[in-house]
């Protein structure tokens, strides 16, 4: 999977509005505060990005049995 996305810009605009934010006299512990809160869904949008496309479960790839029919979803035991 190519990543073609420049994480740079996404810093740069994160600065722009920190220094914005400041300059219109929000509080730093309110801007930390709201940093701490963004953390997690910022994390799961980064983390799960990178399973998009992946199969955990095989279907639609070619590694099925070759000996039963492929459109049968009853489990293959």
């Amino acid at each position: 999977m190519k990543n073609n996305r420049n994480y740079g810009l996404y810093a740069i605009a994160i600065a722009i509005a920190l220094v914005g934010a400041l300059a219109l006299g929000v509080p730093v512990g309110t801007l930390a505060i709201l940093a701490i809160v963004a953390v997690c869904p910022l994390m799961m949008f980064f983390m799960m990005r990178g399973m998009h496309g992946d199969d955990m479960h095989g279907h639609g790839h070619d590694d099925a049995p070759k000996d039963r029919d492929p459109h049968d979803h009853k489990p293959f035991r």
